[in-house]
């Protein structure tokens, strides 16, 4: 079991997994018994971001319709769309090959939306249990976790972790920050 983050808190790497070469960025979340009269379809997406806090490109914006990063050895791999979120564990992943970041990114931004959400009538209230962690892939071992556990009733768009560079050391940052506006917010806030 690895460590179990509260928000706002920034961890280093190094120090919790020496050696860490490439990490397995887990998402999930539930549904609560709430009946919109629609499926919930949440999505992940990572920002890469350079120093100014902004996208580098618009193929440095990882989703479920740009699945690799465009550096030449896809440092950033998202594993695909899962459109019901149904079932236990992670619901949708991405894999950072940490030792393969182009220099210019220097800060990873993993997010969740729901799709659709105004149209649908949903927000982050009616999701329980999301979480984000963060696995070694070469061990299998559950390095770092980040639970939310605040009520988000209004907000579409969620900032669940980022990972940053700071001294030449990969850290992770329990973000937690809800939006309103959904996915364009977020885009509008990293382009």
């Amino acid at each position: 079991m690895g460590i179990s983050l509260q928000k706002g808190q920034r961890v280093s790497l190094d120090k919790v997994a020496p050696n860490l070469k490439a990490v397995f960025v887990g998402l999930g979340w539930d549904v609560k018994s709430t009946d919109t009269g629609h499926d919930f379809d949440l999505d992940s997406s990572v920002f890469m971001l350079g120093t100014n806090e902004k996208l580098l490109s618009d193929n440095h914006f990882i989703f479920y319709n740009n699945l690799t990063s465009p550096d030449t050895s896809q440092c950033v791999k998202h594993m695909g769309d899962n459109l019901t979120g149904e079932g236990e564990g992670d619901d949708e992943a991405v894999i950072v090959d940490l030792r393969k970041i182009p220099p210019e990114v220097q800060r990873l931004v993993f997010t969740v939306t729901i799709h659709d959400a105004e149209k649908r009538g949903q927000n982050f209230g009616q999701i329980e249990n999301a979480f984000v962690r963060l696995v070694n892939v070469e061990t299998k071992q559950e390095v770092m976790r980040y639970d939310l556990v605040e009520d988000y009733s209004v907000e579409t768009a969620m900032i669940m972790a980022e990972l940053y560079i700071k001294d030449g050391t990969w850290r992770l940052n329990a973000v937690g920050q809800g939006y309103q506006g959904g996915l364009q917010s977020l885009l509008d806030r990293y382009s």
